[in-house]
């Protein structure tokens, strides 16, 4: 591909993968390619891919007939993930011209000049070893939430997960980057920044495991909560285990950072907590999550958690169950355990039946939404703080507050990617809380309590 035609992406995952999209396709548009949106008919496709995907195969494969339905002479490339772990699967995949792994992705553009329709696709993967430096990314589509990349890569060994094979040893971008980064984005007119990485409150590992302790997340915090133009950060996800204190009461007192937090639980029971290989058990779930509700009341609370582990029997299901329909959280992300290759979990005995597990999972997003409902009406009547997004759904328009209550509001354009004070009303059927706006802020206040 000798000239720079029309590119179109398609990231499947995690907020981490749609940042490194983004950083991708700046660098082919500073080379000259033309931006198109996936899937409409390109001389170029790349599809991001993740390992967490239970039928990350199948979903490859659907991406790719999809983009060559539109174009069948054009380009495709994988990368991300999936490609790192499993390359020659893909490079099987019919239609599929390149494959990069970890490394490799963020040199798409040296691989263009020769790239063209093959018969069988070339392969680019490093040992996951040499995934030891640190690429900065964002994303942003509609100027009203970017997602910033700080930190890639886990050192930790959790027996399910496949994220270490596949990005590589935990590493950190720099605190005076990161709000290089931030400032750049407040340029744009984006208001909210969504902080991302593998295991944020891992942060201050540098290149090749240097500048170790030297730098940590609650000193980025900190230092991001002065970065002019931005109302609100957010903090991704982070590990109960990695969450101290001091982030905590630094949140409940910042002028910028959102009392939201989403905290991987996975299991509410300590044998299966123990089997994972988790860094914690429930008892310092509890005291995270009792900590945030003492000093924030109103702070939204979201949580991981799998179900149909190896050895989960149906009392560790319900240990789980009870402990977190007695905890004062929020909404649950439900996975259901899938096998990966080259886990330890792959290996265990008293494997969960899978229609078990989906009798599980679905009495877990029941609960879900139970909580988020109880969530939501504890707000009915405050005044709460909305950035309200710009496209227009059916007439209304959506936003969150700080404490990530999505509410709606009849359609006016004026108020898109505009911060508000709104008065909380009631719940609708479709899972949004109406609200009617008092006035719009030129800053974000300090955080209010129902």
């Amino acid at each position: 591909m000798k000239n720079p035609g029309t590119v179109a992406f398609h990231t499947l995952g995690c907020k981490l993968n749609y940042s490194e999209t983004s950083a991708i396709g700046r660098t082919l548009e500073e080379a000259g390619w033309q931006k198109t949106e996936f899937p409409a008919p390109a001389d170029l496709y790349v599809i991001n891919t993740c390992s967490v995907t239970a039928n990350a195969d199948k979903e490859c494969k659907l991406i790719v007939r999809q983009a060559l339905a539109q174009k069948p002479d054009a380009c495709v490339v994988v990368i991300g993930c999936y490609a790192q772990l499993k390359p020659q699967e893909i490079a099987a995949i019919e239609g599929v011209d390149l494959v990069l792994g970890a490394t490799e992705k963020f040199k798409l553009l040296n691989y263009l000049d020769e790239l063209r329709k093959k018969e069988h696709a070339d392969v680019f993967s490093c040992e996951i070893a040499e995934a030891d430096f640190f690429v900065d990314s964002y994303s942003f589509g509609d100027r009203t939430r970017a997602f910033l990349k700080v930190q890639d890569g886990c050192d930790y060994s959790c027996t399910f997960c496949t994220i270490p094979l596949a990005r590589g040893r935990s590493r950190s971008d720099s605190i005076e980057n990161a709000v290089k980064n931030a400032e750049h984005i407040a340029s744009l007119g984006v208001k909210e920044i969504v902080l991302t990485g593998v295991n944020l409150g891992d942060f201050g590992k540098g290149e090749s495991g240097g500048r170790k302790n030297e730098e940590n997340f609650l000193q980025l915090t900190k230092a991001l909560d002065e970065v002019n133009g931005i109302e609100r950060f957010r903090i991704s996800s982070i590990e109960p285990n990695l969450l101290r204190d001091e982030i905590i009461t630094f949140v409940s007192e910042s002028k910028r950072f959102a009392p939201h937090f989403h905290i991987p639980l996975q299991s509410g029971s300590d044998k299966i907590l123990k089997a994972m290989k988790r860094r914690y058990l429930r008892n310092l779930y509890s005291e995270r999550v009792a900590k945030i509700k003492a000093l924030m009341p109103h702070c939204c609370i979201g949580v991981d958690v799998i179900v149909g582990f190896p050895g989960e029997n149906e009392a560790d299901f319900l240990e789980t169950y009870n402990f977190l329909n007695g905890l004062d959280i929020s909404y649950l992300h439900v996975f259901t355990y899938s096998e990966r290759d080259n886990t330890e979990a792959f290996h265990m005995k008293d494997v969960v039946p899978v229609e078990e597990r989906r009798r599980r999972n679905k009495m877990l997003r029941i609960l879900s939404e139970k909580k988020l409902r109880h969530f939501y009406e504890q707000h009915a009547g405050s005044t709460r703080t909305v950035l309200f997004e710009q496209e227009n759904r059916h007439g209304f328009m959506t936003g969150f507050t700080d404490n990530y209550v999505k509410v709606k509001i009849a359609y006016d354009e004026s108020l898109a990617n505009t911060l508000c004070e709104v008065e909380l009303k009631k719940t609708d059927t479709d899972g949004t809380v109406t609200c009617s706006v008092l006035q719009k802020l030129a800053h974000q206040p300090t955080h209010s309590t129902i």
